[in-house]
């Protein structure tokens, strides 16, 4: 993924910059995806898109590291925020081979992981398909990237 830092700033309600993700956003727990808003996206941004990676995760698949958890992208400039378990935007096909957010769930004994909630501002709207993989969806959207923000929480299994 590019690198194109900016003033963005991401939250969750749920948990708290490096802080502990709930069990229920865990696939332990229901899975389903935390409510997430951001603010200050660069001038020009036209939409938006989400990606949560594990980076601590030990797959290596198709020349990349870490787990994907979740892909949604097709998200209009006027979403800045996500409810929890949201429909909004399209979703892409995550490392567990589903379509939409899948929650952490390291193995057991690994130790914590961190989990990164990354919002890219982008220059277009996309109309992207459904079911996109993180290298095809990543493809599409690097040249319109202006920038992007994380907010990062972990999760451990003992």
């Amino acid at each position: 993924m590019p690198f194109a830092p900016s003033s963005m700033h991401v939250e969750s309600p749920a948990f708290t910059p490096n802080g502990a993700i709930p069990t229920r956003h865990s696939a332990e727990g229901d899975d389903v995806s935390p409510a997430l808003s951001w603010k200050d996206a660069p001038e020009g941004t036209k939409g938006f898109a989400v990606i949560c990676h594990d980076p601590d995760a030990p797959l290596v698949k198709d020349g990349s590291y870490g787990y994907v958890h979740w892909l949604l992208y097709n998200l209009p400039a006027d979403v800045t925020s996500l409810e929890e378990s949201t429909t909004v935007g399209s979703a892409g096909l995550n490392d567990g081979g589903a379509v939409g957010y899948g929650g952490p769930m390291p193995p057991q004994g690994h130790g914590p992981h961190q989990y990164y909630f990354w919002v890219l501002a982008l220059d277009t709207l996309t109309e992207l398909p459904e079911g996109l993989t993180q290298p095809e969806l990543l493809n599409e959207l690097e040249p319109h990237i202006l920038g992007m923000s994380r907010l990062v929480g972990t999760y451990r299994r003992d």
